[in-house]
């Protein structure tokens, strides 16, 4: 029971990561929206690429870790892209970066993404117990 609410939590995940990804690869300028930064010129072509892959990748590795058992490694890499991304976050914020309600909310988001994936391989890199087993019948 417990394999597949996590199955699903990152299926759930791997979908929200997969739209903002595909949503930023046709139409790059969606990211000023959801991260509140301005882009212009051939910056625009480095965001689309650049931005849109980590969260495609991210997305795709999740959800084969979720489905394929022999996989469930996969869930690693969109860990260490979002650690990545939250250690980066951590170092600009100790060099004296800006912060706002949005860079606190992506730490968070990261922070969180990160205990989920690294959750759901440990408890689905474990082999099942055997109810009877468990209970000593």
């Amino acid at each position: 029971m417990v394999n597949m609410v996590l199955r699903g939590a990152v299926l759930l995940w791997a979908l929200f990561f997969f739209i903002v990804g595909a949503r930023g690869l046709f139409d790059p300028a969606s990211y000023t929206e959801t991260f509140g930064f301005t882009i212009s010129g051939v910056a625009i072509n480095t965001l689309r690429a650049d931005l849109s892959s980590f969260f495609l990748v991210s997305a795709g590795a999740a959800a084969l870790g979720a489905l394929v058992p022999a996989w469930v490694r996969a869930l690693l890499v969109p860990a260490a892209l979002y650690g990545t991304a939250l250690a980066g976050r951590l170092i600009g914020v100790a060099m004296g970066d800006p912060t706002n309600f949005g860079i606190v909310q992506g730490m968070i988001v990261e922070a969180l993404s990160v205990l989920l994936m690294i959750g759901s391989w440990w408890v689905l890199s474990r082999p099942p117990v055997d109810a009877a087993a468990a209970t000593g019948h």
